[in-house]
C-alpha cells in the first residue's frame, strides 16, 4: 500500500480495540497461539532475551486486539527504512476465528501503520500457508500484490519469508 488513500477500512464491530503494548512475553506467547496453525515456526526456538531484544526496540509496535474485553489476536508493525512500515505479523487467537473479526482488525492495524504522516509505504508477506481468507483481506483494504513467488526453498517456511 504506497499510499493512505489506497487504505480501505471496513466497519469495527462493537466492543472491538487495539491496543499498543511492550511485553516480549505477550510477543512470544502470540506469536505460538496465533500462528500454531498457519506454519509460523522461525520464531519457537527465541530465548527470552531474543524476545526481549526483538519486543523491546523502539521501531516495532505491538498491537493486541480485543473483542468485548477478550484477547482476539495481535499484530506486528515495524518501522523501516525508506519511511516504510511493515506488517510483520496479524493475527486472530484460534477461538476469535470465524467471528468476522479479520477485516475490523486489520483496519485498526493499518490505520496504526498510517499514524505518523511520514509513512510512505505500508506492506506485508502473505503465503499459502496463511488463513485461506488472508490474501482476499489484505487486498480489501488496499493493499496490492508487488510480487509472487513460487516454490518452496528446503527449509523455507511462511513465517521466513515474512521476516526477510
Amino acid at each position: 500500500m504506497r499510499s493512505r488513500a489506497d487504505f480501505c477500512p471496513t466497519e469495527l464491530p462493537r466492543g472491538l480495540e487495539v491496543r499498543k503494548l511492550k511485553d516480549p512475553k505477550l510477543n512470544a506467547r502470540f506469536y505460538r497461539e496465533v500462528g500454531k496453525g498457519w506454519e509460523w515456526t522461525d520464531r519457537l526456538a527465541w530465548s527470552p532475551e531474543q524476545w526481549r531484544e526483538w519486543a523491546l526496540r523502539d521501531e516495532l509496535r505491538t498491537l493486541v486486539a480485543y473483542f468485548q474485553g477478550e484477547e482476539a489476536g495481535y499484530a506486528e508493525l515495524e518501522r523501516q527504512e525508506g519511511d516504510s512500515v511493515e506488517l510483520v505479523y496479524f493475527g486472530l487467537l484460534p477461538g476469535m476465528i470465524g467471528k468476522g473479526l479479520g477485516a475490523a482488525m486489520l483496519s485498526l492495524v493499518v490505520e496504526e501503520a498510517w499514524a505518523d504522516s511520514s509513512v510512505q509505504r505500508v506492506w506485508l508477506h502473505t503465503c499459502t500457508e496463511d488463513h485461506p481468507h488472508a490474501r482476499a483481506n489484505y487486498e480489501g483494504r488496499g493493499f496490492s500484490v508487488f510480487k509472487t513467488e513460487s516454490g518452496k526453498a528446503e527449509g523455507d517456511d511462511c513465517s521466513q519469508k515474512r521476516n526477510k
